[in-house]
């Protein structure tokens, strides 16, 4: 199973909601789940050092034999290293990555950013996103942020709505705008706010977090 999370606008909490799926995920499945981090705002959204330098997935889409290493989250929740560099340019080594998270016998959560942006980074999130099992959409509650979402390059499956107290927008908006179900309502509070600053995500997710996302995971 590829879950594949993704935003049309920076800053609407794709990051989080990736990361919480995937510790859902990996507290459940035999083999724990795997969070691939193209974004590259996991290890600070999960409490851990900044990617160490050498081979990552940036690396591993230009040559099939440098997987990159896992750092281990937490039981059951694998994190492969991003690297440092730029992904290559657009399209290389894309098929070989999608085959290879593909075959992973654990369920993969991928935090693929902001899609369609004209650069390496927003063509591989869209070609992954367009390969996922699940496309998520990840947006907030807000005019702007619907906009953009109606004028991104690919349909999601589903989206994850991040709920604010005193928007206008509901649910039934989004789903009829989109033309998709919205599959989890998130409702954003002070402490789901401070265990992501303090990057307690992996140790401390919040109940409220995980009982909002439990029909997307």
């Amino acid at each position: 199973m590829l879950i594949c999370c993704w935003s049309s606008k920076g800053g609407a909490g794709t990051t989080v909601v990736a990361a919480a799926l995937a510790i859902m995920l990996g507290s459940r499945h035999p083999d724990g789940a795997l969070l691939v981090d193209l974004a590259g705002d996991a290890p600070t959204v999960l409490g851990l050092p900044v990617d160490p330098l050498g081979p990552g997935i940036t690396d591993w889409l230009s040559d099939a034999s440098a997987r990159p290493p896992e750092v281990r989250v937490r039981p059951g929740l694998g994190l492969p290293v991003r690297g440092v560099g730029p992904p290559p340019p657009a399209g290389v080594g894309v098929d070989q990555l999608l085959d290879a998270l593909v075959a992973d016998h654990r369920p993969v959560v991928v935090d693929a950013g902001v899609i369609g942006a004209p650069t390496a980074q927003g063509e591989l999130a869209l070609a992954v996103a367009s390969s996922a099992t699940h496309s998520l959409l990840v947006v907030r509650q807000c005019f702007m942020a619907l906009r953009r979402a109606l004028l991104a390059p690919l349909r999601p499956s589903a989206v994850v709505l991040l709920e604010d107290v005193g928007r206008a927008l509901t649910a039934a908006d989004v789903e009829e705008a989109l033309g998709v179900p919205v599959r989890a309502r998130v409702h954003t509070t002070a402490q789901i706010a401070r265990v992501v600053d303090a990057g307690l995500l992996a140790v401390a997710l919040p109940r409220s977090l995980e009982r909002d996302l439990r029909d997307a995971a």
